[in-house]
This record gives C-alpha cells, sequence and structure tokens, in this order.
C-alpha cells in the first residue's frame, strides 16, 4: 500500500496532534487572549508561525532527511550524536516527561485535596498511577494510532469543544482590553509567546514514532512514509490551529468578564467555573489530565525507541520501565533541581534546532551545501550557549550579547545565523570555482 486511507490519515494527524498538545500548549493561549484583548488575532498570527509551523517543518525536514540523526548529520557525525542525544534528554526524562506527571497533578488532583491527604502522598500515588498508564500504552508504540487516535485525542478534543461552545451560547462580555504588552507589536507578542512553546525540539523526536505508526498501517515504501507523514503534519497543523484559535477566544472573553490574570490557567479556571460551576472543575481536570498523559506517552515511546536504537542490547520495554521510572522520582523529589540543569540545556540547543530545520529546506544538498550547515550552526550554538551562561548568572557574556540585534527579544542568535550562511554560501562558492 502507498497511501493511507482517509480515515488512518486523519488517525495519524489525530495521533501527532496529541503528542503535540500538552499542558503548556493549553495554557498558552487563553492567556494570550485574555492580555491581547481586540488584538488577539494579530497576536495569535504571529503565535501560530512558531507554535504550529516551525514544528510542522520540524516533522517534515526529519521525515524527508531519514531521522534526526541524519538531519544533524549533515553539520557533522560528532554534533549529530551530541546534539541528537541532547535533544532526547532534555526533551525526555530530564525535563519534559515529569513535568507532564507535576503540571497535571497541579491542575487535576490539588483543586480536590481539600487538606484531607498531604499533598506530598497525593502527588506520589498520582505519579504512580499516571506513569503506570503512560507506560503501559507506550508498550506498544505502532499502537499509538488506536490508543491515542481513537480514544484519548477524541475525548480531549470534545471536552475542549463542550468549553468553547459553552463559551458562545453563554457569553460573560466580549473581548477585554489590551494590556501593555501586546498594544505596540501584537504580531511579534505572539511569535514570542509561540517561540517559548520549544514544540520544534519535540517535532523532532516525533517524526520516528509516526514513521512508525504509519508503517503498521501498511504503508512500506520510504518515500510513501515520508509523504504520508507530511500529509500527516499537515493535518496535526491545522487542529493545533482550530484548538488555538478556540482557547484564544475563550481567553479573549475571560479577560473582558475577569480582566488580566496570572496565567493560563487561572483564566481557563475562571471560565470554566463561571460556566458549568464545580463541574467545570473536573471537565478542565480531564482535560489536563489527558493533554499530559497523551504527551508522556508520546514522549516515552519517542525516547524508547531512539535508546533501543543506539543500545539495543537494552531492549524497548526496558527503556520504556527506566524513563518511566526515573520520571517518576524526578516529579516527586528533584525536578526543580533538574529544571535548573536542563532548561538552559533546553535553551542553548533551541535555536541549533530551528536553525537546521530552516536549512534542511534552503539547502536541501547536504553534502553540497556542508559548510552553510557547519558555519551557521557553529555561529548559531555559540550564540545559544552564551546566552544560556548568561541566563544562569554569568553576567561577562552580558556586555558581549547586548551588541547583538534582537538581545532584548532574546532573538540575538539570528544575526549570527544569517552571518553563518553567507559565510558557508561564500565558501561553497570558491569551492565551485575551484573545481
Amino acid at each position: 500500500m502507498e497511501r493511507l486511507s482517509k480515515r488512518n490519515l486523519c488517525l495519524v494527524g489525530l495521533t501527532l496532534f496529541s503528542m503535540f498538545f500538552g499542558a503548556g500548549n493549553l495554557i498558552f493561549p487563553p492567556f494570550l487572549g485574555a492580555m491581547a484583548g481586540a488584538n488577539t488575532w494579530t497576536a495569535m498570527v504571529g503565535f501560530a508561525v512558531t507554535a504550529i509551523g516551525f514544528p510542522i517543518l520540524g516533522v517534515i525536514a526529519v521525515a524527508k532527511a531519514g531521522g534526526l540523526t541524519s538531519l544533524a548529520g549533515r553539520v557533522h557525525p560528532v554534533f549529530a550524536a551530541v546534539f541528537t542525544l541532547l535533544i532526547y534528554l532534555s526533551i525526555g526524562p530530564c525535563l519534559a516527561i515529569p513535568r507532564t506527571a507535576s503540571t497535571s497533578f497541579e491542575m487535576a488532583v490539588i483543586p480536590f485535596l481539600d487538606g484531607r491527604i498531604p499533598a506530598g502522598t497525593a502527588q506520589l500515588l498520582y505519579s504512580c498511577l499516571f506513569f503506570t498508564i503512560a507506560f503501559l500504552v507506550a508498550l506498544k508504540p505502532d499502537k499509538l494510532t488506536d490508543r491515542l487516535g481513537k480514544v484519548l485525542t477524541p475525548c480531549l478534543l470534545t471536552l475542549i469543544a463542550i468549553l468553547f461552545i459553552g463559551c458562545i451560547l453563554k457569553p460573560a462580555s466580549g473581548y477585554g482590553g489590551t494590556s501593555e504588552t501586546y498594544q505596540n507589536h501584537p504580531f511579534v507578542k505572539g511569535f514570542l509567546e509561540g517561540y517559548l512553546t520549544m514544540d520544534t525540539i519535540a517535532a523532532l523526536n516525533f517524526g520516528i514514532i509516526i514513521s512508525l505508526n504509519i508503517s503498521a498501517l501498511g504503508v512500506k515504501s520510504e518515500s510513501s512514509i515520508i509523504k504520508e507523514t507530511i500529509r500527516a503534519g499537515l493535518i496535526a497543523g491545522g487542529i493545533l490551529l482550530l484548538v488555538y484559535a478556540a482557547l484564544a477566544h475563550i481567553g479573549a472573553v475571560t479577560g473582558g468578564t475577569f480582566g488580566y490574570s496570572e496565567n493560563g490557567a487561572q483564566t481557563l479556571n475562571q471560565m470554566v467555573r463561571f460556566l458549568f460551576g464545580k463541574a467545570g472543575l473536573i471537565m478542565l481536570a480531564a482535560i489536563f489530565f489527558i493533554a499530559c498523559l497523551n504527551t508522556c506517552i508520546g514522549l516515552i515511546s519517542c525516547c524508547s525507541r531512539y535508546f533501543c536504537t543506539i543500545l539495543p542490547r537494552i531492549g524497548y520495554r526496558a527503556w520504556a520501565f527506566l524513563f518511566a521510572a526515573v520520571s517518576l522520582i524526578i516529579a516527586n523529589a528533584g525536578l526543580n533541581r533538574i529544571l535548573e540543569i536542563s532548561v538552559p540545556v533546553l535553551n542553548a540547543i533551541y535555536p541549533a534546532a530551528i536553525v537546521l530545520i530552516l536549512l534542511s529546506f534552503l539547502f536541501r544538498d547536504g553534502k553540497r551545501w556542508r559548510p552553510v550547515y557547519v558555519c551557521s550552526i557553529a555561529l548559531t550554538g555559540v550564540t545559544s550557549i552564551a546566552m544560556s551562561l548568561y541566563q544562569i548568572g554569568i553576567t561577562p557574556l552580558g556586555r558581549v550579547l547586548n551588541i547583538l540585534p534582537l538581545h532584548s527579544l532574546n532573538l540575538e542568535w539570528i544575526s549570527p545565523a544569517v552571518a553563518g550562511i553567507v559565510i558557508g554560501m561564500v565558501a561553497c562558492a570558491r569551492g565551485m570555482r575551484a573545481e
């Protein structure tokens, strides 16, 4: 079979959407709407570029390259090994997987405790249940389309749709006022908020599992798997756009009714209480639980699959159990400490991930344009590492970073990346003349 049926293609698209759509994706759009007010839709366009466009491009880039290691190998094999390892560790057991449990616990359990059970004990019990479910579902990565696409994701979308419809049928008020941060450049602000979701890095992980599920559905040729991955990515992007737009509208209406809130979770909390009373809190808890569980399952599957390929003596099941167990410990004992380490690492590799994805579309022949890849990634990497060191308190680097354009937006890596592309193109041109 060379193509998926429309039904199976939609299921794969839903599966990919569910892997992207975690707690952060649930919180950012409502908060954007609440703060942007009348400028919500301008800000949402910017948000969509970085929160939807970049991640979907990442899925396509990895699919076309034949994997993240192959894509990063256009720079250098050593870079590919280190870069890929850092991405899987930072977005997996060292950050994102533990946070799925801790975030869903805060949103789905804490509001119902009422002091009857100590929070620490409740979190441990909840985390054990959460990671047990995630581990059991992740044991068969080629069946995620059945578990996520057919069951969990439709439930999640139904709950979000009920919330959106309730907001329309029982309108609280019009959109609220525009906060100062969204008054002058709402598109840029939305662009930066989407950038902060860091879903582009997750996209580099998810390609391997999506390809596996497409293959399990009967598509066997490599070229056909790539095409179906791209189509599924576009479907996932379309669903993300609709859901983000609905959540932004909910946030904007909430802002008009209750004023500005501290974060997106508070924004959603205010609206569900207004629409459904205490029952709304149960619905919101279910939304956060399913969203976090989906992402957790996807990340455990991706990380286990990758490490199984580089250390095959340890089987997939063992890796999945290890990541679930380590994440359980971190979520309950050392999440704050691990965040202090993993977040700077994530900040350091994120710009390089974006540049690598864009280069794969601009310079498709990796061998011919290797100097472009090397120069741009090298300059981007040096700058982003300096940014991360500065953010953790190594202040002398601030004087250098202050010179670079877009420093105030934390996008100072862009100009070195462009400079690297130019230098690499000059080097390629000279090499071609010499030949």
